[in-house]
């Protein structure tokens, strides 16, 4: 009866071998394949030195009026994501700038708060330069960093284009600093788990929208790889509640004007959203507010009208 515990602890262990010998395989493939797409793929942009690493800027190299264009949280290629709505800026200088941790630029950093992200963005617009005032337009979490650089910077800014820009939660809350955790996210990427879901279900990762090129979306998939879970954007993650808490009762400026696109996506949420958006501005003397039929990523479904309305917008039309 003692020899039946020991066979169930060896077979035990020689599962748990073989499965370790499985991740091992499957970590070194995903290495060679990750070098390999990295070697064989040209990078777009330019890496721009910040502080103590590089951040990459995507330019589409026309004159016009600045924009600057911010991604939301995690967006692994941010100039491939926003190609759509860049299309649809003919005749505007776009600036796409890559905060660390997404397409090009180094993916580990400081602490990405509020502050520092900004003086990065301040930083790597000086040094290019970006004609002032230019143009601040960003989706998602880049709401945060909008309305804290507008804030820090206002004379280089003339506008605000918020994409179903978060907005930051009312409250009297203390929020803990974050602590350090296992980043299960980025062990899915170096083990090459998150690879083999993406090569049998694509269409998990690919945005939903038939704006892209075949060439744009392979792109995408091979640098959802190589960036997913890196250490800058799990700990800019960690922080959105802190950066929120930071940036409770800040308003924009009166005198800026700030368009903000908000996605109805036919949920009880939408209205939520827009009411939200006018208590931000309700200080600001010219905004608008525009609710467009889709999910939270616009620019994937609404580059044209988008394009539409900014040009009305910045024009000084009503839209």
């Amino acid at each position: 009866m003692a020899k039946k515990p020991r066979r169930g602890l060896r077979r035990a262990g020689i599962a748990a071998l073989v499965i370790l010998g499985l991740i091992l395989l499957s970590t070194a493939v995903n290495l060679v394949l990750e070098r390999t797409e990295k070697a064989n793929t040209p990078a777009y942009g330019e890496r721009v030195a910040v502080g103590s690493g590089s951040l990459n800027v995507y330019r589409n190299g026309q004159e016009g009026q600045p924009i600057v264009l911010l991604s939301g949280l995690g967006t692994p290629a941010p100039a491939l994501d926003f190609q759509p709505l860049i299309r649809e800026l003919n005749g505007f200088d776009v600036t796409v700038v890559e905060g660390f941790g997404y397409g090009y630029s180094d993916p580990d950093a400081g602490p990405r708060t509020n502050e520092n992200i900004s003086n990065e963005l301040h930083d790597v617009l000086a040094k290019l330069p970006v004609k002032q005032p230019y143009v601040l337009a960003g989706h998602s979490i880049a709401g945060f960093y909008m309305l804290d650089y507008a804030n820090r910077y206002r004379s280089e800014v003339s506008a605000v284009v918020g994409i179903d820009a978060t907005i930051p939660k009312p409250g009297n809350e203390p929020v803990p600093e974050p602590q350090p955790e296992f980043n299960w996210q980025r062990a899915l990427a170096v083990t090459g788990v998150l690879r083999a879901v993406t090569a049998v279900a694509p269409g998990i990762t690919d945005p939903d929208s038939k704006a892209y090129t075949d060439d744009e979306l392979r792109r995408m998939r091979m640098m959802m790889n190589w960036n997913f879970g890196n250490p800058a954007v799990v700990d800019e993650t960690a922080r959105i509640g802190n950066n929120s808490q930071a940036l409770r009762g800040v308003t924009y400026p009166d005198d800026l004007p700030v368009l903000a696109f908000v996605a109805d996506e036919k949920t009880e949420h939408s209205a939520e959203k827009e009411a939200a958006a006018e208590n931000l501005l309700k200080n600001v003397q010219r905004h608008q507010i525009v609710s467009l039929e889709g999910n939270h990523y616009l620019h994937w479904t609404q580059a044209q009208r988008m394009a539409e309305t900014i040009r009305t917008f910045l024009g000084g039309g009503d839209g």
